[in-house]
């Protein structure tokens, strides 16, 4: 178990490494440039130059960015001039938020996934299953954005239950129940429509399998073979799915926060790309990478735990 999981740590670490090489390169090539950027179109030539030698932009890109990689394993991640303030302020205080919101978007769908792919399954072609199955396959083909806007209409225009932005937010995570109702709600009924299906689909497999008729031939009852055997193995898959669905979550977080005025990395983002305010973009996707490939690693532990031939792969 210990090299499984140093094995997975060390693949954790190429793909941070990697991604953040990717992600510097890209922003360093954008037209304008970071200078621009800070400066504006109608800087001069000698401004220009001045801000290239004070940031170190005139040295080698390799040697640019082994600078800043040191600098962000110390916690710095630059300055942002559109906000006035250091990057790590910035991710220090909104990046929670959106860990926050994804981590319980993610425990509630879940929850409410797995037990409805069980029953599903065990419920498989009769009316209650194909009407759950009719219900998840819209949710499922619709747009986060556009599951956003149907909630907006119902919870907050038809039904007045729910507010559609999170404006008593204040600097901490201390925020009115009800104001986080529709993100959460959103993300999670993306979610459900996704691990449900495939929850129902294994608790299928699993219930033709030969351990299952010996089991009943053995006068076990339909709850103890559920709970007991179909559903331990059905999990090897929503686990699975638990880890490739976190870049969908968070990435789905960005437009969800954007749509409810969430206070997030996600808002942040989308308010610094529109003022091209490199450093700040640099550091949540960064930050975001993290929290998606640790996701994942813990994914992959809990994946070993529940399957032990993984181990051994």
């Amino acid at each position: 178990m210990i090299r499984y999981i140093l094995r997975r740590c060390g693949q954790a670490i190429i793909t941070i490494i990697a991604v953040s090489i990717i992600v510097f390169i890209i922003l360093h090539l954008l037209p304008g440039g970071l200078v621009r950027a800070q400066l504006g179109q109608k800087a001069s030539p000698i401004q220009v130059h001045t801000l290239e030698v004070q940031e170190g932009l005139l040295r080698p890109l390799p040697v640019q960015y082994l600078t800043w990689a040191w600098n962000a394993l110390r916690g710095n991640f630059g300055y942002s001039y559109k906000l006035s303030e250091n990057v790590s302020t910035l991710l220090a205080e909104y990046v929670p938020r959106t860990f926050f919101l994804v981590a319980i978007s993610l425990l509630f769908a879940v929850a409410i996934a797995i037990p409805m792919g069980l029953w599903q399954g065990y419920r498989r072609n009769r009316a209650d299953d194909h009407a759950l199955s009719g219900t998840m396959l819209i949710m499922y083909s619709m747009p986060t954005f556009l599951l956003g806007v149907v909630l907006i209409v119902i919870l907050n225009i038809w039904l007045p239950v729910f507010p559609s932005t999170a404006s008593n937010f204040g600097g901490s995570l201390s925020i009115d129940a009800t104001d986080l109702a529709l993100p959460i709600i959103t993300l999670c009924l993306a979610n459900v429509s996704y691990f449900s299906r495939y929850m129902r689909s294994s608790v299928i497999d699993n219930l033709l399998e030969d351990y299952v008729r010996t089991a009943r031939s053995k006068g076990a009852h339909n709850r103890t073979i559920l709970l007991r055997h179909v559903l331990r193995n059905s999990l090897n898959s929503t686990l699975t799915l638990l880890g490739l669905s976190l870049p969908y979550t968070i990435s789905g977080s960005l437009i969800v926060e954007a749509l409810f005025n969430y206070p997030g990395a996600g808002l942040l983002f989308w308010n610094s790309a529109q003022t091209r305010d490199f450093p700040v973009l640099l550091g949540i996707v960064l930050v975001i990478a993290v929290m998606t490939v640790l996701g994942n690693l813990i994914v992959d532990i809990l994946y070993g735990v529940v399957d032990p031939r993984v181990r051994v792969q």
